[in-house]
């Protein structure tokens, strides 16, 4: 079974501009390479991963798919273009990011995006739409509670396009909010084009332990089931949390409860799909 990290960040400080990674973030606030990411994957058992966003801009994207490049283990890219500004969107893959084939996905951080309303700008739906006709998947961050209801209703308008709800949208903390949170996730699931990250479920205040890892995967399998949720490690989000091998130890325990299809498509298979990833080289065999 190929084991893919669906949601890995890496960044260098020294070369790419990373607005919201501030000193307060204390040990996030450093670079984090490809060389020690292949390390930590590795002794995971984890095969290849896809590296994701972390700055709205093209400077960084370029910065990912030239790390892509020189270490093959890193399957795909889910970069940034403008989605507000659709003459620019299209320029962009016309141009400077035409024949980037490790581009799978695009990522705006909605989360940090004062405008609510965002996914039902005009431009943004343009956009989306030459999302879809290329084939690149939409990573949705940190949607809930401001932008579920909206990249819903994106999806809906624009089937072709497969939307990625990262981080099961943000599970609220505690009770407060959580039937909300779960019906609008469920409004989502509805529709055949979306997906689910099984990821960034570090959530403030509780500990990401196998019961609270399985409660969750059980309840993105209900409503997406197994060909539509994806692992995703998020490292080095992590890293204030133990770092990769904690995190890695309770969900691939959560995992390893469901059946041996289940846990092929969790672990790797829905990514290879979404992601359109294809003859992955492993960090495994190459070590």
């Amino acid at each position: 079974m190929t084991v893919i990290d669906a949601h890995l960040h890496l960044w260098d400080l020294d070369a790419v501009e990373i607005p919201w990674l501030t000193p307060a973030l204390g040990p996030l606030h450093r670079s984090f390479r490809a060389e020690e990411a292949a390390t930590e994957l590795t002794a995971a058992g984890v095969d290849a991963a896809v590296l994701v966003q972390a700055a709205d801009s093209l400077a960084e994207t370029h910065w990912m798919l030239r790390t892509a490049g020189a270490n093959p283990w890193i399957a795909g890219v889910v970069g940034w273009v403008p989605l507000d500004d659709h003459a620019a969107v299209a320029a962009a893959l016309d141009g400077e990011l035409a024949g980037e084939t490790r581009l799978r996905g695009i990522r705006h951080l909605v989360h940090d995006d004062p405008r609510d309303e965002f996914f039902a700008l005009p431009e943004v739906r343009a956009s989306l739409g030459e999302l879809a006709r290329r084939g690149l998947a939409l990573d949705v961050p940190d949607a809930w509670p401001r932008h579920l209801a909206r990249a819903t209703a994106a999806a809906e308008a624009t089937p072709e396009l497969t939307v990625v709800i990262d981080h099961l949208a943000k599970p609220p903390l505690g009770r407060e909010g959580l039937d909300a949170w779960r019906t609008a996730l469920a409004g989502a699931a509805a529709l055949p084009n979306t997906v689910a990250k099984f990821s960034g479920l570090h959530l403030p205040g509780t500990v990401l332990d196998v019961a609270l890892a399985s409660g969750l995967l059980e309840l993105a399998l209900e409503l997406f089931g197994a060909d539509r949720v994806m692992y995703g490690g998020d490292w080095p989000m992590s890293v204030p949390h133990g770092g990769y091998a904690p995190t890695f130890a309770a969900m691939r325990a959560a995992v390893d409860r469901l059946s041996p299809d289940e846990s092929a498509a969790v672990l790797g298979g829905t990514a290879a799909r979404v992601y359109r990833l294809t003859d992955v080289p492993s960090l495994r065999t190459a070590s």
